[in-house]
């Protein structure tokens, strides 16, 4: 008699296989997220070479043909995320929070492409008139994009296996992928079986026939995407969709990209006839920017290959009562908590009873440690009452000791600078000395004519050279109780050029 195969149960949220039902999930922790899925039949044991295998025809790593051609959106900005293009026969996950315009992206793309390849638009979320009324807002009904309704996989696989010479599309958009079913399980659409299983027979027909293939994923409350982890592992681009309820701008961040730069990013404007191209973020996250205020810093990031200036606020007050509060919009706040514990440690600095707000302005998140500098920047002068010029940007990375290490891309962040009319830095002094250690050998003549010319550089070498330089108030030493402030420090100056 056949044996009957074990029951088996998966975890809905992070794809733990468990042999019996629990309310909760021993590798995530998620409550009820636990439910059986049908059994596959195991496979085959104890195969060897040579029996009823199709031997494979290994080829060398160089081909004699051509690759073929990338397509273009003719949006700049999503072909920037994507490496340059769009390549035949890849899959792109797009995730995002419900309402960020995951949908309006990808129409707007599909229609751009239309012109050159067939493209087919599947939506299993809305319904065709849906998809009309939102193509007739954008201005797109005219393009010639061939839309459905549908969830079955089945169906959308018989619809697509043609070669693209024979009538088979070019481009097609799966809206979203936590909508479709296989026939094939017996679970539900949008559990972590069905995902799995429509998203690798989408794949398949991909690779087949080469046409591109974008798969709208849903998130979690965390922000990640939702269904299993292999769903990532499967595609070749890996595309967040981030924003700010609040903000109209939008920035399209890639994770991964097997055909192009990681942590790459496309800045958009979410207006009433879609989403717009933003060329110069910078100018954008800076346009509502005030001078002269205590506790605003202007910090010169990179985000993928692109320098971005942003603007960094901080407010200090006295706490009411009880645990004082940290409230963080853009950044890290375990960041916030170690910056503050070094102005504190190493500089004197008495913020520990004070409620600390830090603002990153436009909706953007920032993670690189370059910001480090320009987030304490902006405590010492929203503590001491003291703006900082309005024409400087900050940069650099703080260590423990108080120490500024030196950032990557320097002078991209520079130039980046001086181009929107900023006139001073402060940056890593360790980063400064390097330089001019460089040119003092002759090393550095190849890029001598790189560097950002009129732009005064105010080297930091310690935090208390930072509270010195913007002036941060005056605490007692704890050991003499001397109110003289922090040990005095020479800020070294380098003009550039």
């Amino acid at each position: 008699m056949a044996k009957t195969p074990a029951r088996t149960f998966v975890c809905q949220s992070c794809g733990a296989v468990t042999a019996k039902w629990a309310g909760r999930c021993e590798s995530c922790g998620e409550w009820n997220s636990i439910v059986e899925e049908a059994p596959r039949e195991a496979a085959p044991k104890g195969i060897t070479s040579g029996q009823g295998g199709r031997r494979l025809g290994f080829v060398g790593l160089k081909g004699d043909g051509t690759p073929p051609p990338r397509r273009h959106t003719r949006i700049g900005e999503l072909d920037r995320v994507c490496g340059g293009g769009l390549v035949p026969g890849s899959a792109l996950l797009v995730g995002g929070d419900p309402g960020i315009g995951k949908s309006t992206l990808l129409l707007q793309a599909a229609a751009a492409l239309a012109g050159d390849a067939p493209v087919v638009y599947v939506s299993g979320e809305e319904a065709v008139e849906q998809v009309r009324l939102r193509a007739a807002r954008l201005g797109l009904s005219d393009a010639p994009v061939a839309l459905a309704s549908a969830t079955s996989v089945r169906d959308i696989v018989a619809s697509l296996d043609e070669p693209p010479g024979a009538g088979g599309p070019g481009v097609v958009v799966i809206d979203s992928i936590q909508t479709m079913y296989s026939d094939t399980m017996d679970s539900a659409p949008g559990t972590v079986g069905q995902v799995r299983t429509c998203a690798h027979e989408l794949i398949r027909v991909a690779k087949r026939r080469g046409f591109t293939l974008f798969l709208v994923g849903h998130v979690t409350k965390e922000g990640t995407l939702a269904g299993p982890r292999v769903l990532e592992h499967m595609v070749d681009t890996v595309l967040y969709f981030e924003g700010e309820r609040g903000h109209p701008y939008r920035i399209l961040r890639a994770v991964k990209n097997r055909f192009g730069a990681t942590d790459e990013i496309g800045v958009f404007e979410m207006t009433d006839g879609g989403l717009m191209e933003v060329d110069n973020p910078s100018a954008l996250f800076l346009a509502e920017r005030r001078g002269n205020v205590a506790g605003a810093c202007v910090f010169a990031g990179i985000e993928g290959s692109r320098p971005m200036l942003v603007e960094i606020q901080a407010l200090v007050a006295a706490a009411s009562g009880g645990s004082p509060r940290r409230a963080v919009v853009g950044w890290d706040s375990s960041r916030l908590s170690m910056v503050l514990a070094v102005l504190e440690a190493r500089c004197g600095l008495a913020l520990a009873g004070h409620d600390v707000y830090l603002n990153v302005a436009g909706g953007l998140r920032i993670g690189e440690p370059a910001a480090d500098l320009a987030v304490a920047a902006a405590l010492v002068s929203a503590s001491s009452g003291t703006a900082l010029p309005a024409d400087r940007v900050v940069f650099g990375e703080i260590g423990l000791s108080g120490e500024v290490r030196p950032v990557s891309q320097m002078e991209a962040r520079l130039k980046e600078a001086a181009k929107l009319g900023f006139a001073s830095a402060l940056l890593p002094a360790m980063a400064e000395r390097a330089r001019a250690s460089r040119r003092a050998t002759g090393s550095g003549r190849a890029t001598r004519a790189a560097e950002t010319p009129g732009l005064a550089r105010h080297a930091i070498g310690h935090v208390q050279d930072l509270v010195a330089a913007v002036g941060g108030p005056r605490q007692p030493d704890a050991t003499t109780g001397d109110r003289s402030g922090p040990r005095e420090t020479r800020m070294d100056v380098a003009q550039g050029g």
